[in-house]
């Protein structure tokens, strides 16, 4: 692994990694992270280590990786001669074995790692689902303490591996994602653990971007369009950062992949400030509300990196991308589609950016030798259940109010059971 430093997008000061996850100059621009080796290396490890662009200096052994091919079934179906799917989630006979069926995995693995080095005592996270499930599943196999957050609005679609219920979670009963959010900032306040950070956590990108390296590393160069369905957008900013480095390696393209992402419909708060033409989200489209209404609640932030400097406006103007908003029908026909044509369950936001893919071939935004990266950011999930190593995901219930003596009381709870 390489050593990095710390880069402001808006002002370029460069900054001591330590703890640091935004410029006190710029509080509004994400910082990124900048490795002295420009040149891409895969080295002889197994999975996500093999790669030199990670925050992480001694990782440790084995982990999963995205498993990168080139569809010809789906990709007959929409035209496309050059489909390629970065296949996150178990499907063994394809040799993908992410457990946690999702490509939260891979940011899970690099911010734990990160944070060890760092001297960190553990991490209070705050999430929707995937991220729930990727970092329990991690902090029961490293050892490393965490402290997770959902909201109880998002249970029906959360499960933890059995090997990890007994992760410290607390679920907030009276609110959504950014109550949680909130929660766990002041969990990590009073607990002396830091919070995770979010998407201005440059391990938590640059871990996300491991999809972009595995598809480069397999295919030999940059895609020209990546599609995929967004939050809060972190995602699809470490594949815009990913590609950056690509080129200035200059060895695998000299354009940056076109973003498209997606959104699902009615809270889409992203996708109607882009088509608005605007840098700004408006709260009519931030209305919690509208969240009870669709049907990949992992994908309701309304906290998302969008109009921050290096942030999701920024990384669709760069990249000539386009965003789009995909119904609750249109996203249950593509994963019925995506299912009948590869032969594997996906999640329903990865059937998000399925739709968005359709959609872009029938408006013609997509020329047919393209090559298209799909990001299939979880599946699988179908065989990790009839295998019996799923279960639900239960906790402690607390409220968005709770007071400080109430998290004190939490923790002392929670850390003396596990």
């Amino acid at each position: 692994m390489s050593d990095y430093l710390l880069h402001c997008r808006k002002c370029g000061s460069y900054l001591r990694v330590e703890d640091c996850i935004s410029c006190e100059h710029c509080p509004d621009a994400l910082l990124r992270s900048e490795f002295p080796d420009l040149r891409f290396r895969v080295e002889r490890r197994r999975g996500i280590w093999r790669f030199n662009w990670l925050p992480v200096q001694a990782p440790r052994e084995g982990s999963a990786a995205p498993v990168v091919y080139r569809s010809e079934r789906l990709g007959d179906r929409l035209g496309l001669k050059n489909l390629f799917v970065a296949f996150n989630g178990f499907w063994p006979e394809r040799g993908a074995q992410v457990e946690t069926c999702t490509f939260k995995q891979f940011e899970a693995e690099v911010v734990l790692a990160n944070a060890r080095e760092q001297g960190k005592n553990g991490l209070v996270i705050a999430s929707a689902g995937n991220t729930a499930r990727a970092f329990a599943h991690l902090s029961a196999q490293t050892g490393f303490p965490v402290v997770i957050v959902v909201p109880c609005m998002c249970l029906n679609e959360m499960w933890y591996l059995k090997s990890a219920t007994r992760v410290p979670t607390a679920v907030i009963q009276d609110g959504d994602y950014a109550d949680a959010i909130d929660v766990a900032e002041r969990i990590a306040r009073v607990s002396g653990m830091p919070f995770e950070g979010g998407v201005r956590n440059v391990a938590k990108r640059d871990g996300l971007g491991v999809v972009l390296m595995e598809a480069v590393s397999a295919i030999g160069r940059l895609p020209d369009a990546y599609f995929q369905a967004v939050g809060s957008g972190a995602g699809a900013i470490a594949v815009w950062e990913m590609a950056e480095r690509f080129l200035l390696d200059g060895r695998f393209g000299e354009r940056l992949p076109r973003l498209y992402l997606a959104q699902n419909l009615p809270f889409a708060p992203m996708f109607r400030a882009w088509k608005r033409g605007e840098r700004r989200l408006a709260s009519v489209d931030l209305d919690p509300g509208l969240i009870e209404e669709i049907s990949t609640r992992v994908l309701s932030s309304r906290y998302p990196a969008y109009a921050i400097c290096g942030g999701v406006y920024d990384a669709l103007t760069a990249s000539d991308g386009n965003m789009y908003g995909i119904t609750n029908g249109e996203m249950a026909e593509a994963r019925l589609l995506f299912e009948e044509m590869e032969g594997i369950d996906i999640v329903p936001a990865a059937a998000i950016a399925v739709a968005a893919l359709q959609k872009s071939v029938k408006a013609k935004e997509i020329a047919s030798d393209e090559l298209i990266l799909l990001n299939i950011t979880g599946g699988g999930e179908k065989a990790i259940r009839r295998e019996g190593r799923a279960v639900m995901v239960e906790g402690d219930f607390i409220s968005k109010t709770i007071s400080q003596e109430g998290i004190e009381e939490l923790l002392c709870h929670v850390l003396k059971r596990n």
